[in-house]
């Protein structure tokens, strides 16, 4: 019920008008005091509303609700025929479409939230998600060549994220191996890959996006790194239909690509966009740390250190790459 209560409430305020909570209470058969509470949990979970006496409840802002039927129309504009789910509250879109393997999922199939739950980043960090300000899309795709086809899909992924952003708004993203998109060092977006399946058999894979749009300055102060989001650097406004439709039309394409000739086809493409390239570094590894100077990837999706003039390649895992300045 209390979900059912936020859905409707969710769908009036979107329009930036008051609303009335007996009106509300009367629609839904609850009680005000019923409207209040999860007038509060909206609030908790990352929107912006206040109440006037008289008047009712308001956002500060009217909301761009993501919308399947214009996602699916841009989609079909470019051929693309994906399934997209989308979703007003959920855990998380990667755990969702990972619950739904083997049997109930297509090939490119796509799930899309305004809110999450317990969405996550890699190394099981949380990933906060305020309501309707960013992007949190989740992509079903199989692997035929199996579990070591896998190895490196983060940075065609990347690849895709920045191909829309590019297209729509003409900002060139920086890219962090193994799995962050930049804007001036700051980051914008992050990809987490879950995968199931065994080393030399087809394998299920989920690729996760969380992509920061519109970052709320009460939400912003619980991301623990610096951070960025699309709308302060463009003066168009981010539409956040249209962005999923490009990124879903890219991130196909790119996927695409793999499949047929694997990274040697994107690794020039990557290395010209690294942030880190020829920058000196650190990787983190547990309580080990290692210094050296960042040469890109290479045709596995390895990150090339060169430490004290030896390239050692660094395939992933728990590592976390900064900064030596």
């Amino acid at each position: 019920m209390a979900k059912a209560i936020k859905e409707h409430l969710i769908k009036k305020l979107a329009t930036g008008d008051f609303v009335s909570g007996q009106i509300l209470g009367d629609e839904i058969g609850v009680s005000r005091a019923a409207i209040s509470k999860q007038v509060n949990a909206l609030s908790e979970m990352g929107l912006d509303v206040f109440r006037v006496t008289g008047k009712g409840y308001k956002l500060v802002e009217p909301l761009e609700l993501l919308n399947k039927s214009k996602i699916q129309h841009i989609l079909a504009k470019d051929n693309n025929d994906a399934i997209v789910e989308v979703h007003n509250i959920i855990d998380s879109t990667n755990d969702y479409l990972m619950r739904r393997i083997p049997n109930h999922i297509q090939n490119g199939q796509v799930c899309l939230a305004e809110y999450q739950s317990a969405g996550r980043g890699r190394r099981g960090r949380q990933w906060v998600s305020p309501f309707g300000s960013h992007l949190y899309m989740s992509m079903y795709w199989s692997l035929e060549e199996g579990m070591s086809a896998a190895m490196g899909i983060s940075t065609v992924v990347a690849l895709a994220v920045s191909d829309a952003i590019k297209l729509l708004y003409n900002i060139d993203v920086e890219l962090k191996w193994p799995n962050d998109i930049y804007i001036n060092g700051l980051k914008l977006a992050g990809i987490l890959i879950d995968l199931e399946g065994t080393p030399h058999e087809p394998c299920h894979v989920v690729i996760g996006i969380g992509l920061n749009l519109n970052m709320p300055n009460k939400s912003g102060a619980l991301v623990d790194q610096p951070w960025t989001d699309l709308q302060r650097h463009t003066t168009k406004k981010v539409d956040r239909n249209t962005l999923a439709a490009k990124v879903i039309y890219f991130l196909s394409k790119r996927l695409e690509q793999h499949k047929e000739n694997g990274l040697e086809s994107v690794v020039t493409e990557w290395n010209a966009q690294d942030y880190f390239m020829n920058k000196k570094v650190k990787l983190i590894t547990g309580k080990n740390e290692t210094k050296g100077v960042c040469q890109g990837i290479n045709a596995q999706g390895a990150l090339l250190l060169n430490v004290e003039g030896e390239l050692t390649p660094i395939y992933g895992g728990e590592v976390s790459l900064r900064g030596d300045a």
